[in-house]
Order: C-alpha cells, then sequence, then structure tokens
C-alpha cells in the first residue's frame, strides 16, 4: 500500500494575475498600430492612392441623402487627418532610416522644391514650430465639421466657434511668424509629401545563398533559370533598375528636349543656399503687413458675428476686404526676392478671389452669376453644382481659403 501521500492531488498550476492578462490585453492595440505602421511604410504609395479614392467620395455625396454634408465633411476630414498621420509616419520612418535609401540617383535627378526645403529645415530645427503647424493642419481639417456640428445648437453657438476656431488658427500662425524670426508663413506650414524612395533590389545574399548547380548561378547575375536575361524593370519615372547590382540609371531624355534635360541638372543659387535663407524676415512695414494678412480672418468673423443680417450686410466684408488689401499695399513695399517669396505672394493673390464668395458680395452679386451658369449646366454637373450652392451660402468656412 502506497504512502498517503501519493493520495494527495497534484498541486494546481498557479494562474496567471490579473495584471499580467490586462497587460498583454492593452499591448494588442500597440501592436496592431505597430502592423499598421509597417504596412504604411512599406506600401506607401498604394496608400497615397487609396487617400484619393476615398477623399473623391466626399465631392459627389453631397444632397445626396439627408445629413449628407456632415457625412461627406466627415469622411473628408477623416482622411485628411489620416493623411497627415501618414505624412508624420513616412517622416519619421525616413529619418530613423527604416525605409533604406536608394543607390545614388544623378545629380539633382529630383530636387526637393524650396517649399518642402523651408518646412522641413523648420520642422525639424523647432519643437514650437511642429506643434503649432500641426495645430494649424488640424484645426483646418475640422473647422468645417465643427461648424456643421455647432449649427445644429443654434446660430450663437456657431458663431462662438467660428470665432473661437479662427482665433486659434491666428495664434498658431502667429507662432510660427515668432519661431521663424518674422519671416513670411507659407502654405501648408507642413513637407508635402513628396516623392518617396523605393527600396533597393535585395542582393543575392539577402535572397539566399547561390548554389552550386548553374540555374542558381544563372539567377545571381541577371539571368532567368533557362538562361536567357531577366527582362529590366522600369521605375514610375523611366528610370531602369538593374537586376543584379540594383543600381538605377536615368531615362533619357526625348529627343527634341536635350536642352532642357542638361538645364535640369544644373544648380542654382536657390539648390545651394541654406533653407532658413529661401524666404527674407520681414521688417517694418513687411512685418505689419504680415500681422494684418493674418488678422484679417478673425477681422471678418468677428464682425460678421456681430452683425444682425449676416447674409447681406456689407459692413463685415468691406471690412475683412479692406485689411487683407492693407496687408497686399504694405507688402509691396517690401521684400519680394526670392523664388519662394514670389511664390507664396502668387498664391496669396490667387486665394483673394475666395471673397467673391463670402458674404453681402456672394449673396448681391456672385449668387446670381452661380445660379446663371448652373442653369445651363447639363443635369448632372448643375446637382453638383447646387450641392455646393448649399454649402456656400450656409457655412463659413466652406469658402475658406
Amino acid at each position: 500500500m502506497g504512502s498517503p501521500a501519493a493520495f494527495h492531488a497534484a498541486p494546481a498550476r498557479p494562474t496567471p494575475p490579473k495584471s499580467s492578462a490586462l497587460r498583454n490585453t492593452l499591448s494588442l492595440p500597440a501592436q496592431w498600430v505597430g502592423m499598421y505602421d509597417d504596412f504604411i511604410t512599406k506600401n506607401a504609395h498604394q496608400v497615397g492612392q487609396i487617400e484619393s479614392t476615398l477623399r473623391s467620395l466626399t465631392y459627389i455625396i453631397p444632397g445626396r441623402f439627408r445629413d449628407a454634408e456632415i457625412a461627406s465633411e466627415s469622411i473628408h476630414s477623416g482622411v485628411q487627418l489620416l493623411s497627415l498621420y501618414h505624412d508624420a509616419l513616412l517622416r519619421k520612418a525616413h529619418a530613423l532610416s527604416k525605409i533604406p535609401p536608394p543607390p545614388p540617383p544623378p545629380p539633382l535627378a529630383h530636387p526637393p522644391t524650396p517649399h518642402g526645403r523651408y518646412t522641413r529645415f523648420w520642422t525639424a530645427k523647432s519643437a514650437l514650430y511642429r506643434r503649432a503647424a500641426y495645430a494649424l493642419q488640424v484645426v483646418q481639417y475640422v473647422e468645417l465639421l465643427c461648424e456643421m456640428a455647432a449649427k445644429r445648437r443654434g446660430e450663437t453657438v456657431r458663431w462662438r466657434v467660428v470665432v473661437l476656431l479662427e482665433a486659434l488658427k491666428a495664434v498658431c500662425r502667429l507662432i510660427l511668424l515668432r519661431v521663424t524670426r518674422s519671416r513670411p508663413l507659407v502654405a501648408p506650414a507642413l513637407p508635402e509629401r513628396g516623392a518617396l524612395p523605393e527600396e533597393p533590389a535585395p542582393t543575392p545574399e539577402e535572397e539566399g545563398e547561390v548554389g552550386e548547380d548553374d540555374e542558381d548561378r544563372g539567377s545571381a547575375v541577371g539571368f532567368g533559370n533557362n538562361g536567357e536575361a531577366a527582362p529590366p524593370r522600369f521605375g514610375p519615372n523611366g528610370e531602369w533598375t538593374m537586376s543584379r547590382t540594383g543600381m538605377t540609371l536615368p531615362s533619357l531624355p526625348a529627343p527634341g528636349d536635350t536642352s532642357g534635360y542638361l538645364l535640369s541638372r544644373v544648380l542654382t543659387a536657390e539648390d545651394i543656399k541654406p533653407a532658413a535663407k529661401l524666404l527674407n524676415r520681414l521688417q517694418g512695414q513687411g512685418q505689419a503687413a504680415e500681422v494684418l494678412h493674418i488678422l484679417a480672418p478673425l477681422v471678418f468673423a468677428v464682425a460678421l458675428a456681430r452683425s444682425k443680417d449676416k447674409r447681406k450686410a456689407w459692413a463685415p466684408w468691406l471690412l475683412g476686404v479692406g485689411v487683407e488689401l492693407a496687408a497686399r499695399q504694405l507688402r509691396d513695399r517690401g521684400l519680394r526676392t526670392t523664388p519662394l517669396e514670389r511664390e507664396e505672394w502668387a498664391r496669396r493673390g490667387w486665394a483673394m478671389g475666395w471673397w467673391a464668395m463670402r458674404g453681402a458680395f456672394y449673396e448681391n452679386v456672385t449668387k446670381g452669376l452661380v445660379t446663371g451658369v448652373r442653369r445651363r449646366m447639363p443635369g448632372l454637373l448643375a446637382g453638383i453644382l447646387e450641392d455646393y450652392e448649399y454649402l456656400w451660402e450656409n457655412y463659413h468656412f466652406s469658402t475658406s481659403s
């Protein structure tokens, strides 16, 4: 007969503490975020196409069902915010060398734009600039959606939200002006997503060890299994990637564009100028002009909020346009020497056209012209234009530049 200890039950396996299970559960979202980040990093070009497809839905949704404008703007704001996250993710990945750089291309095959160089410099140099620029971009993406939601609470709440958002944008722009030492603002304040480097072709060592047979030896030097040469791989811009070394050769110029091809590879003064020098510092009247340009939307919103007849009152519109024109008049006497400055002044000049879609000018002048054009358009285009007329007439931020 065995000992009494033999009849004792085996000790139960200790259960994991609840804190460990909770920790494992909380770690799942972090793992999913990491997987998503890796997917975006490796498929940046396809992600851009998906973003464009989703963004195109916002042009056909308005007017299709009840509360369609809120649904459309929610999709648009969500895609824009997601795109902003993707941009930050890709910049971080490039900075940490998660995406290996390709072989050195020909000199200045795709030189960065002055806007990209300038904004990338300040984004990397100043954390305050980076935070203010991101805050400004987020407000611009969600401002119309916030106005739509506030309008359901009444006109008083709506105009308080409008003034608050314009004030937030003005504060962010003043911070950017301060951080850049009174240099003109550029739009957007963050670097745009440019051409992304592609991963180089894997070397034979990365693909696996080369065998002793002729098939493996042939594939390692760029030939197929049947001994024929592997087909060349062409990039999006016509460059040729060699199958064995992974190096890239540039595309040849068109027969009649040899001079343009050579000029595109010539260094200019802007290419070698430091990024901070791409815009001149403003002083005196130039600095006052930049401040007036920043405050013009806020002045217009405050005057419009205090007006009794917001659609037909000319005073808010004249005040806003007057501040903007005063800023342009003062700025014309300041510095306008660099190409980036001229590009920014031209963009602001075109943005002045949005004043024709605002306030009393739209109600008394532009609305009649838009209605006449809509009546002469085909049915589908007329319906889309009519849907957007509703936004222009009822929402302040629908015509915000």
